[in-house]
């Protein structure tokens, strides 16, 4: 017993040390529900979040490892376009954890510290009000780096987020002619003893496409 208790043991470090754990979220979001009966795909996709204070993250999700350069164009264009000044280490940084949740000013300062520090700082999110919408120049590097790759436009909003938020991050996409996208809502509103409430019970998704 004692050769396999120690295999056992073992083989428990080895998958410890080995597991990667998802990152937390940076923004807590409780979306919508819905009754959709559509599940997401896992696959790439640029997700706009906004939670119930109006900050707006944006995280461009590509799954492969090739797609690497993709992300290094995207964040150039911006980085060109809008004149940040970005060292070819804040660009690396972005390529390996490309969640941007700060107004264009601030960007550079963000990007100087370590990734671990992103999450806890508080940044203000992404500009989207009618005067300064800067999403859609977020947006439009997106069309002109992707522009020849099959990416998702992905939307995830807080239940008690105000409508001008909603409607800025719909602006930033039709500046961009973009008018497919899908929305992110909670399966939870399926009515109970429907053929989709049982369904979800028996290991449907938590979230759901509209």
């Amino acid at each position: 017993m004692t050769p396999f208790v120690d295999v056992a043991f073992i083989l428990l470090t080895f998958f410890i040390m080995a597991t990667k754990f998802k990152p937390p979220e940076p923004l807590t979001i409780t979306t919508p529900l819905s009754v959709s009966s559509q599940k997401l795909e896992e696959k790439d996709a640029l997700l706009i979040s906004f939670d119930s204070a109006g900050r707006v993250y944006l995280n461009v999700n590509l799954m492969k490892e090739e797609d690497k350069d993709l992300k290094r164009d995207f964040i150039q264009r911006v980085n060109n376009e809008a004149n940040l000044g970005l060292t070819d280490a804040d660009i690396q940084k972005f390529v390996g954890y490309s969640i941007i949740g700060s107004p264009l000013t601030e960007l550079k300062a963000v990007m100087s510290r370590p990734v671990t520090d992103w999450d806890k700082i508080r940044q203000k999110g992404i500009p989207v009000d009618s005067s300064n919408n800067e999403l859609a120049r977020w947006m439009s590097a997106a069309r002109q780096s992707f522009g020849t790759k099959q990416v998702d436009i992905m939307i995830k909003g807080d239940n008690n987020a105000k409508y001008p938020d909603f409607k800025g991050v719909i602006e930033a996409l039709r500046a961009n002619d973009i008018f497919k996208y899908k929305l992110i809502t909670d399966p939870k509103g399926v009515p109970v003893g429907t053929e989709l409430y049982q369904m979800r019970q028996s290991g449907g998704g938590s979230e759901t496409e509209s």
